[in-house]
């Protein structure tokens, strides 16, 4: 069982930043990676549609004899690994906003959260706000239209730093000095967030704590690899375009794209 591959799915290629904090913890893993472009964002359906969709992800890397899922979509974890973990046996590993961290770390109190409309209208994200947070002056911001413009390859367009402006001036003016990121896209729009906030603004994602959860799960389940000698494979499906896939992984990582 340990030889089995790792599953991550997302809508898109967001996920690609929690199968890198998986990979750099996890490097002898196989991997199987589904970004489910073509139904991408899951932001702006309906959970109904959101559950449909992550059913039929995981039951794709079941197929492919996948050891354990990393739900690596925060509109998924939110809305459907609930259901998931009642229809399916095998371990899931769900993404939720970091919003804890910044909560019990902010000097401002005062904190930023950028995610989809599906995240922050979730009963989960809900749940968690009010355990952590509800003594804070929280700013949250609907990030309309960043994922469909990572998606089409268009990470450092000018239409993109318009767009993160218009988000990022309200919590600016509000003086934040958290900004949690919550949608697995992005941590790849950090490089332009920190060019449009204050120093004093740390930004919050949650790839090391998902990567450390996946090792802890895979240990107690007892399917960790530890075969150092062989070489691990990485396998990335996408029903979307395998040039922005690519684009986005940069060469990093020996991989195999396909399309499904």
């Amino acid at each position: 069982m340990s030889k089995k591959p790792i599953g991550l799915f997302d809508s898109g290629v967001g996920g690609t930043s929690i199968f890198r904090a998986i990979h750099s913890l996890l490097p002898f893993e196989n991997t199987i990676y589904l970004a489910d472009s073509k139904n991408a964002p899951y932001g702006e359906k309906s959970k109904v549609d959101i559950i449909a969709l992550s059913k039929k992800n995981t039951e794709l890397l079941l197929d492919f004899g996948c050891k354990l899922i990393v739900v690596a979509c925060n509109t998924a974890t939110t809305n459907a690994i609930k259901t998931l973990r009642e229809k399916f046996t095998l371990p899931f590993i769900g993404i939720e906003p970091a919003i804890k961290p910044a909560a019990l770390k902010t000097n401002s109190g005062t904190i930023g959260i950028l995610a989809t409309k599906g995240t922050l209208s979730s009963e989960l994200f809900n749940s968690t706000f009010h355990q952590h947070a509800s003594h804070l002056k929280v700013i949250e911001q609907v990030g309309e239209g960043i994922v469909e413009l990572i998606e089409n390859g268009q990470i450092y367009s000018k239409e993109m730093e318009e767009l993160l402006k218009s988000y990022m001036q309200p919590m600016i003016s509000a003086n934040i000095d958290y900004l949690v990121l919550g949608c697995t896209h992005y941590p790849y729009i950090i490089p332009m967030l920190r060019k449009l906030l204050p120093e004093n603004v740390t930004i919050i994602d949650s790839g090391e704590a998902v990567a450390r959860q996946t090792k802890n799960v895979l240990i107690q389940h007892d399917l960790l690899r530890t075969e150092e000698n062989l070489n691990p494979k990485n396998e990335f499906y996408t029903n979307g375009k395998v040039s922005v896939l690519s684009e986005i992984l940069n060469g990093d990582y020996p991989v195999t794209f396909k399309n499904f």
